[in-house]
């Protein structure tokens, strides 16, 4: 596998800036700080970024709040153009923005397309919700007055995005946030702010006004969140990631009751009855579970299989897995990227030596991959026992575990057996048993016969422990938008 930066891949890293983005300038950060961006390919230095400290934080919230009151006013057609011209400029940059997310995260160029396809429509959607904010007006019940409920932004807003999908993660919340009438300051992942950073000048590019957004990339998350979160001048925080640290941020922003959209972790079930059609299951199986190279809080996590049809899903999936090229994104066929760093190679090696020494059978992969960058094979586990580590914490890798039920009430059971809700995938031809499962199973999504959910135009967001408030669809806005009522004398 080949080390060197090629010469398309050069000439990109060179057009994306190196500084903090606050009020509309890129400067530096505080005493010149930089920090690297490695290739988790292999391993090598593509970029040295500013490294932004507290103080560079606040700089940003400073000028989200000067620009709050002038972008709140700002007729809703003009921010609504504002973002669709960001989208066609996306349109414009799209091999650009999926190369850079492939050089940084690792994933394959193809499903970085696919990201930017997905991450450009929270842009369209929300160009078209612009406009759309809408109140009402009535007389009230005794009427002796006229009542009026109008929205109104919610105020400067805080953006922690994760590195799993850099490009999507930063439009999912950036859109509805500007249509709505918020200004905002997005710290980007230390592992892959690149992307976020070029997206950044291309809002600059579609003329969005100084302050608006703010990009403060570091390398210590928690200490440049802090003030910010803290500062009495904030009024939303969105984060996803997991549901550790999203737990450690709503308590720091209940200090200033703040409004919180929350993103976290998942444990998504994906469970095939004896009826399913096995064609489409195998294929929904791949998707939820590669799709991201399996570093998704969306994947499918515990694979919950009839027993009377397990052994024949085991095989078929092991088949298509067997078939999987490994290797730097950029190259041709490549289906598994590298994972995003060695810790995330440990935990996976992890959790598959916990369930192998309980019993479970390796049918493909099982080990890291030796050699240069973070790679883990594509694995297939079989008769995965209860207990085992692998069906309780997310894995965040490539490897397919298979659990078996006897009954629908089992597999209800063992599907709602965690602490999380986001997702679900369940496989079935019955329909009245389909309707059932929507109703039993605690998720904030399900995918019925489908392995992939996500959708710029539907509510993305989990149950439990796996989040609070919705990205996406019309409930995405309101995220954003704060209620008032206003009582005039008849």
């Amino acid at each position: 596998m080949s080390t060197a930066l090629a010469s398309n891949e050069q000439e990109l890293l060179g057009r994306v800036p190196t500084g903090l983005f606050i009020g509309g300038e890129w400067i530096d950060a505080e005493e010149g700080r930089t920090f690297d961006v490695r290739d988790p390919a292999t391993g090598e230095v593509i970029a040295s970024i500013a490294d932004a400290t507290p103080t560079d934080g606040i700089r940003a919230l400073d000028a989200a709040v000067a620009a709050q009151e002038s972008w709140a006013a700002t007729p809703p057609r003009t921010r609504s153009d504002i973002l669709r011209r960001a989208f066609d400029l996306v349109q414009e940059h799209k091999e650009d923005l999926a190369l850079l997310m492939t050089l940084e995260m690792g994933k394959p160029l193809a499903e970085a397309r696919g990201e930017v396809v997905y991450g450009g429509e929270f842009l369209r959607w929300f160009s078209e919700e612009a406009v759309r904010i809408t109140g009402r007006y009535g007389t009230s019940p005794e009427g002796t007055g006229r009542m009026i409920v109008s929205q109104r932004p919610v105020g400067p807003s805080f953006f922690i995005t994760p590195w799993n999908f850099p490009f999507a993660m930063a439009t999912r919340k950036i859109a509805p946030a500007l249509a709505a009438g918020c200004t905002v300051v997005i710290k980007p992942p230390a592992l892959t702010p690149l992307t976020t950073i070029f997206f950044t000048r291309l809002l600059e590019e579609a003329g969005l006004p100084a302050g608006v957004v703010n990009v403060v990339q570091t390398s210590s998350s928690s200490k440049l969140s802090a003030p910010i979160i803290a500062d009495p001048r904030l009024r939303k925080l969105s984060f996803t990631g997991s549901t550790g640290v999203g737990q450690k941020l709503i308590e720091q922003a209940a200090q200033g009751v703040l409004r919180v959209s929350m993103e976290l972790g998942g444990n998504a079930p994906f469970v095939v009855f004896e009826d399913a059609d096995l064609d489409k299951a195998v294929d929904g199986a791949m998707a939820a579970k590669f799709r991201n190279i399996g570093q998704a809080c969306t994947a499918a996590n515990r694979f919950i299989v009839h027993e009377d049809i397990a052994e024949e899903f085991a095989r078929r999936v092991t088949e298509r897995v067997q078939a999987m090229k490994i290797g730097r994104g950029t190259e041709e066929g490549v289906t598994i990227g590298p994972l995003i760093d060695a810790d995330a190679v440990g935990k996976a090696a992890e959790l598959v030596g916990d369930a192998v020494e309980r019993g479970a059978r390796v049918l493909a992969g099982g080990a890291a991959v030796e050699g240069t960058g973070t790679f883990y094979q594509p694995t297939v586990l079989t008769d995965v026992v209860a207990g085992s580590d692998i069906l309780r914490e997310e894995i965040f890798g490539p490897v397919l575990a298979i659990a078996t039920f006897a009954d629908e009430a089992e597999a209800v059971r063992l599907a709602n057996d965690t602490e999380y809700g986001l997702v679900s995938y369940v496989f079935t031809q019955d329909l009245a048993r389909g309707h059932r499962m929507i109703e039993a199973l605690e998720t904030g999504m399900m995918g019925l016969n489908v392995g992939v959910v996500s959708n710029a135009a539907a509510p993305f967001g989990g149950v439990k422990q796996s989040g609070i408030g919705r990205e996406g669809g019309f409930e995405g806005i309101h995220e954003y938008l704060s209620t008032k009522y206003t009582l005039i004398p008849a």
